[in-house]
């Protein structure tokens, strides 16, 4: 079985930082987004997290997620998700997720719910 990968990019969208997943999240690679969630919240109090490109996420992943928002939280910042599948939305839900992030369907979205007064 091949080894899981996933990329992650972090880039400014006007006042919001966004981390970007594409691939698989695991507990191989949870640790790598957890520091680019990080390096994130040290350039904006807001973060979006982009899930658009990712294909898989173990529960590893949905831990990174709770710690990414405490992180956000602890910063004084906010965080929305974007790029949500049905699935990971139902999974979201059935632990009770989905109350502790601010959920969009793309970065627009997320900028005009993470930025209004």
């Amino acid at each position: 079985m091949p080894a899981r990968t996933l990329d992650v990019t972090t880039s400014k969208a006007g006042e919001l930082a966004v981390v970007r997943l594409s691939g698989d999240l695991d507990s191989r690679t949870a640790p790598a987004v957890q520091e680019h969630v990080g390096t994130a919240l040290t350039r904006s109090r807001l973060l979006v997290l982009d899930l658009t490109g990712l294909r898989y996420m173990s529960s590893a992943g949905l831990r990174v997620m709770l710690l990414s928002y405490r992180q956000a939280q602890r910063a004084g910042g906010e965080m929305a998700v974007v790029g949500l599948s049905g699935e990971l939305r139902m999974i979201m839900s059935a632990v009770g997720f989905l109350g502790f992030f601010t959920i969009a369907e793309d970065l627009d979205e997320a900028t005009k719910l993470l930025t209004e007064e």
